[in-house]
């Protein structure tokens, strides 16, 4: 899609396409091409057509929005969840911040959070058509007022006299994704640079960065939605040194100012605590560890192990009935014996494909059960057991 397409999509006609093919679905997309054509231009139904996909592509991140909102392909990709976003400015507002400039800002996702927690911002991006894109978002949400898109290459963007900086550098190159920050489009250093000039910043790296690679004026954030881990944020002005996971959609935030000593090994206890991923990316595992009364199974795996029930937010809580040496004809066998059909495989520390588990052991059964695929104490091991919430 090209500048010329958006234009006319934004238009009486294209608008009538758009809700035209709103709610048709891929079975249909041929029969409704067809119908359409005969009223509008080729180019302006596929150019809805296409936008349509991307609008349900979108609703993940974007919830009801996406059906407002315009799309690029590597928009759709790269943009920040909702939910992730409004987390970050909701931090930004606590702060007292009224102003950010918004670099690298795509088709403007957090510039609508930004604008939804009543901060002005100024979202800057290179690429024109992008640019467009956040103009129209902003307009279909009825946020234009408090955000301004400028064209620009964000490097040349004079930053001083805004109370905060956010930075989203492209993490994609020619061959694909890259997870070397100086490979960023600009790159890490430019970005730490910039926010050095401001009261607060934030900075959006990918959640595999390296720890040793984050400045020591720096705050680091980890933050998953539901369980996944969605990204990572340099902050700056707030805690240098720390290292913090946050829980989407509750809030839930654990935090160290400081490495933690590594929790004990020690045997197999009847509960088994998955931490969160966005805690074991932020080396928090020894935080939930102790706040459970736990140890490690394994030096090097993240599963916790205690002999009490204790709730936590950061980590899912097993009950496990059974620990066994790696041996898939005795899973099978157990899991034949109590019924067993509905099977959950988890692994950490395992080359063992949890598909792979499944076709081999062939679960049959009213019963579910959930098998982790692990080490304790460097052995290669099977622990059976059942979630503490029921699921």
């Amino acid at each position: 899609m090209n500048g010329e397409e958006f234009a006319a999509l934004l238009g009486p006609a294209g608008r009538s396409v758009l809700e035209a093919v709103r709610d048709v679905g891929p079975e249909d997309e041929l029969a409704a091409v067809t119908r359409l054509r005969r009223t509008y231009e080729a180019g302006l139904v596929s150019a809805a057509m296409s936008q349509a996909r991307l609008r349900r592509r979108a609703a993940a991140k974007f919830g009801a929005d996406a059906e407002l909102m315009y799309f690029t392909p590597s928009g759709v990709e790269q943009a920040t969840r909702r939910v992730v976003a409004e987390h970050r400015a909701g931090r930004l507002r606590a702060l007292g911040v009224g102003r950010v400039v918004d670099l690298c800002s795509g088709i403007g996702g957090d510039a609508l959070a930004f604008a939804r927690a009543g901060i002005e911002v100024v979202a800057v991006d290179r690429d024109p058509l992008t640019c467009e894109v956040a103009r129209a978002n902003a307009r279909a949400l009825g946020l234009q007022d408090a955000i301004e898109v400028r064209c620009e290459d964000v490097t040349r963007v004079p930053t001083r006299g805004y109370d905060a900086l956010f930075a989203d550098p492209a993490r994609r190159t020619g061959r694909g994704r890259t997870f070397d920050p100086e490979a960023y489009s600009p790159p890490l250093s430019w970005a730490v640079g910039a926010a050095r000039g401001v009261p607060y910043a934030a900075l959006k790296v990918a959640p595999g960065i390296p720890h040793e690679a984050v400045p020591a004026e720096a705050e680091a954030e980890w933050v998953s939605d539901r369980g996944d881990v969605k990204e990572a944020a340099l902050w700056f002005g707030t805690a240098p040194g720390t290292v913090r996971a946050t829980l989407l959609p509750s809030g839930a935030a654990l935090s160290a100012a400081e490495p933690l000593p590594p929790p004990e090994v020690r045997p197999v206890g009847r509960f088994l605590y998955e931490p969160d991923g966005a805690v074991v990316r932020a080396h928090l595992v020894a935080a939930v560890a102790a706040g459970v009364g736990g140890g490690l199974l394994d030096a090097t795996i993240a599963y916790v192990t205690a002999d009490e029930p204790r709730p936590t937010p950061y980590a899912t809580a097993y009950e496990i009935t059974d620990a066994l040496p790696f041996n898939l004809k005795r899973l099978k066998a157990l899991l034949r014996e109590r019924g067993v059909g509905v099977l959950t495989v988890k692994k950490r520390g395992s080359a063992v494909e949890p598909e792979e588990v499944r076709r081999r052991v062939a679960p049959r059964g009213p019963n579910r059960a959930t098998v982790f695929l692990t080490r304790v104490a460097g052995t290669p091991s099977m622990l059976i057991g059942q979630p503490l919430d029921g699921r």
